[in-house]
């Protein structure tokens, strides 16, 4: 009896103190809220943005601090109108083209994954996989190869590898940890390095639109930043030191691989198929395949992709009298629904970036920065401030989009060398995207190997930051 009610004891005093913790900064914002027009705040800016990290760390949770550090920062900006702001950006937000986007690639996905795994798709690939791959080093080696080699889109890189490689992962004995970390590094970092994806499409705009090239020659002059893209290489490379062991397990990483090593960690998620016939590699083969040349077809798109190869599954499945129609629309609802957590973070996320915007943090901290720099030091206080930036904000691509104008003429004035300075902006972006504890990538990446985004976040976070400290170090001695 005692061993029953002792949970409730303890985790009563902590919510308390969780929902006292909350209470009093959203007061403290009320207080101290001002109703500034944008870029006014100053040091106050930062105050959301610590709220998030703050309660993070505190409850090891991601969706509530996100919540909270919004509600804080409207009630920075106009503290009688906090709730009425909160829910006319909630709306905004939702409504954009980005977020609906979003939902149905991200909701697809989810239903992918969940008719690959009805089929035993996935059980099928580990079989075939593992009768070549014995190691847990190897594993971890395939996991990355495979994720180089699934390059145009981050979503589609983080999901499809997890799916692909945790059955055979589980097999050897690799923790859930250990696999998200190796996913997440070969997600945005290979995205920028092979410049067929939408990051580098993206990035080739903000060139032109900053007037360093004439219009259509954006990619080209993309292509000389590649050497010049250090966290990138760093991030990436950083994967087979740790698989081999030449870089130890550091921090939550090691208690993970140890529980999952004496069988003490067993995934939530079992991907046992639904129906007695055997699996087959073709059922995985044949959507995965179609869901990459299909995106590449529709000019990376995404959505068009994940589409046709659910309609490729939907009939494939159906022919082999795997199951009926209403029974596979069943796993794709599910799927869809297993999606819906990680979609509310990255929702989260968007709403706390308006806020940003609103409290004009980025340009502040840009500013703030700017009368200290020189041409020896742009590029590496460049990537800390902003890899700092995109790390506590969790917006890569907002941040980019208000460097570059800042940036450019910038290095242009302290005559610095440009491909660098731009080389540490968008190596910044990659790690803020690699590391941030509510990032897409983060969360996509941990969704697809059934861990928890904070999770995920902590336990790669020691590899994260010495590729950071690499980068920094780098970034100076090429300056």
């Amino acid at each position: 009896m005692e061993k029953i009610l002792r949970p409730r004891v303890d985790k009563l005093p902590i919510g308390w103190i969780r929902l006292a913790v909350v209470s009093g900064l959203l007061l403290l914002a009320i207080f101290f809220g001002t109703g500034k027009d944008n870029g006014e705040f100053g040091l106050l800016a930062l105050v959301p943005t610590l709220v998030v990290l703050g309660l993070a760390l505190l409850i090891r949770r991601t969706l509530e601090p996100l919540l909270a550090g919004a509600l804080t920062g409207f009630a920075l900006i106009e503290p009688q109108r906090t709730l009425h702001n909160f829910v006319a950006s909630t709306l905004e937000v939702m409504q954009g083209p980005i977020m609906g986007w979003l939902i149905l690639v991200c909701g697809l996905l989810g239903s992918l994954i969940a008719l690959l795994q009805f089929s035993g798709a996935t059980l099928a690939f580990s079989d075939s996989l593992g009768k070549y791959v014995k190691r847990r080093s190897h594993a971890l080696m395939a996991s990355w190869l495979l994720g180089i080699a699934i390059f145009i889109d981050d979503y589609l890189n983080a999901l499809t590898v997890s799916t692909a490689m945790r059955k055979l992962s589980d097999k050897l004995n690799i923790s859930r940890d250990m696999l998200a970390y190796v996913v997440d590094s070969t997600s945005a970092p290979v995205c920028l390095l092979i410049p067929f994806s939408t990051w580098v499409i993206y990035l080739a705009g903000l060139i032109e639109a900053n007037g360093l090239v004439p219009e259509g020659e954006g990619f080209n002059y993309y292509l000389s930043l590649l050497p010049y893209l250090v966290y990138p290489w760093v991030g990436l490379l950083l994967v087979p030191l740790v698989a081999f062991g030449v870089i130890p397990l550091l921090g939550s990483m090691r208690q993970a691989e140890r529980d999952c090593l004496e069988g003490n960690s067993m995934p939530v998620e079992q991907d046992e198929p639904g129906h007695r016939q055997p699996p087959r590699l073709m059922n995985f083969m044949l959507p995965v395949l179609t869901l990459l040349l299909a995106t590449w077809y529709f000019d990376i798109d995404a959505l068009m992709g994940v589409g046709c190869a659910l309609v490729v599954s939907l009939v494939l499945y159906r022919l082999q009298g795997l199951a009926s129609l209403p029974r596979l629309f069943d796993e794709i609802i599910q799927g869809m629904a297993t999606m819906l957590l990680p979609l509310g973070i990255v929702f989260a996320a968007f709403v706390l970036q308006a806020v940003n915007e609103k409290l004009g943090l980025a340009p502040y901290l840009i500013d703030t920065i700017t009368p200290y720099m020189n041409a020896r030091w742009l590029p590496a206080l460049s990537f800390l401030v902003l890899a700092g930036l995109t790390f506590a904000t969790g917006s890569f691509w907002g941040v980019y989009a208000i460097a570059f104008p800042i940036m450019v003429p910038l290095a242009q004035a302290l005559d610095a060398n440009m491909a660098l300075t731009l080389g540490a902006l968008v190596s910044a972006g990659a790690f803020g995207s690699h590391a941030c504890f509510f990032g897409d990538s983060t969360v996509i990446s941990a969704r697809g190997c059934g861990i928890s985004p904070m999770q995920h976040a902590l336990s790669q976070l020691p590899y994260t930051l010495i590729a950071a400290c690499i980068t920094t170090v780098l970034l100076w001695l090429l300056a």
